[in-house]
């Protein structure tokens, strides 16, 4: 399956359909079934002992699976996740995450993919994650 949106049009997409997020991440690249996501950490995002909250760390791997799953399907804002399961592997430092998420598999009405997240400027994972997205039949309106 050939990528169907570019970083700047799944970004004007999201834009549209969730503007209540928009600068809360960049989208830095998409390639086939890829995406690489930064969270623009600040201050909100931090718990106690300063490090990025799970939360937010479980919503990067979310965003950054949703625009690959984007990039390779379209336009399609009911695609939602029917499971996402984190592993968190070690503490985050107080910076901006990026995510990088992979589609192992695109079918129809699923996508499974992965997701692992890092600190910026370390190498070392912080957390990994791996879920499935439900995508709605064409022509389905809800």
């Amino acid at each position: 399956m050939a990528q169907k949106l570019t970083a700047d049009e799944i970004t004007a997409f999201l834009d549209d359909v969730f503007p209540q997020s928009r600068g809360l991440m960049t989208i830095e690249e998409v390639g086939p079934s890829r995406a690489r996501v930064r969270f623009h950490v600040t201050d909100v995002h931090l718990r106690p002992g300063g490090t990025v909250s799970g939360p937010t760390m479980f919503t990067l791997a979310d965003c950054a699976f949703y625009v690959a799953v984007l990039a390779m399907i379209g336009r399609e804002a009911l695609t939602v996740t029917t499971n996402l399961n984190i592993n968190f592997l070690r503490k985050p430092a107080p910076r901006d995450l990026i995510g990088e998420a992979r589609i192992l598999k695109l079918g129809r009405l699923l996508a499974t993919g992965e997701a692992t997240l890092w600190s910026e400027g370390d190498d070392r994972p912080v957390a990994h994650a791996t879920m499935n997205y439900a995508i709605p039949p064409k022509g389905d309106m809800g």
